[in-house]
């Protein structure tokens, strides 16, 4: 018996909305990615775009819907018969954070808000690991789930017209790494020497939904010994197999 009870909607003439309980849960992602490699399987011989966010997946056709209800019908049996939620494979990414104020320009702010060390705030914010949801709103912007709430912290009254790539960040109950130059609204803490985006690698982004990413501190030395490596191509960032 499958956990979730799904809603199924039409979205425009050429997709379908399929949206799960309205929160951020691993147990409900790793659902929606179970569900959504089961419909990559049914469509394999036809031409659609299938979106994942925390709770829902948008399926985009090339052609209008002709008969929404047996279409409806058809995924609503398939996610019946799809398997576990248990995902096969998950990485854990150990991401280099140098936190050095230098970078952080909002530590000292959120030290004095939350009433916690800046030393206190690396602890917490680099011991958790957080479970990437998705991709999305700047090509390769990690969406992670699993900020400690002792470091949540709202968004900029007035976002910054330009945030520096690999800036790494609070924003409300999640935290991120800005993927390239661009404004943004979130809390600075630190930033990270790797090149999140790369539409020239087989798989662009860095991590994938259902992966977990640790952020690792550093030094301002080892942050530019780093991005020089980078730059050689001489860098592999370390990653952990995962088993659950």
């Amino acid at each position: 018996m499958k956990q979730y009870q799904l809603k199924y909607k039409r979205f425009g003439t050429r997709s379908i909305l399929i949206e799960w309980p309205k929160k951020i849960d691993q147990y409900i992602l790793f659902d929606v990615l179970a569900f959504k490699t089961s419909i990559k399987f049914h469509y394999i011989k036809q031409k659609v775009r299938i979106n994942h966010a925390y709770n829902s997946i948008l399926i985009c056709y090339d052609n209008s819907i002709d008969n929404i209800y047996n279409t409806l019908s058809d995924l609503k049996d398939l996610y019946l018969k799809s398997e576990s939620t248990q995902l096969s494979s998950r990485t854990l990414w150990k991401i280099p954070v140098c936190y050095d104020q230098y970078f952080g320009i909002d530590l000292e702010r959120i030290s004095k808000e939350k009433k916690l060390t800046i030393e206190e705030i690396i602890s917490i914010h680099s011991q958790e690991k957080y479970l990437l949801y998705f991709n999305g709103f700047l090509p390769g912007f990690m969406y992670l789930g699993g900020l400690k709430s002792s470091l949540f912290m709202p968004r900029l009254d007035k976002p910054r017209s330009q945030i520096k790539a690999g800036d790494v960040a609070i924003g409300g109950n999640q935290t991120g790494v800005y993927p390239q130059t661009s404004p943004g609204g979130w809390n600075i803490i630190g930033n990270s020497p790797l090149k999140f985006f790369n539409v020239q690698k087989e798989m662009p982004c860095i991590a994938a939904a259902g992966d977990s990413i640790q952020f690792c501190p550093i030094t301002i030395e080892e942050h530019q010994t780093i991005k020089k490596k980078i730059e050689e191509g001489a860098y592999e960032i370390n990653k952990v197999l995962l088993d659950d």
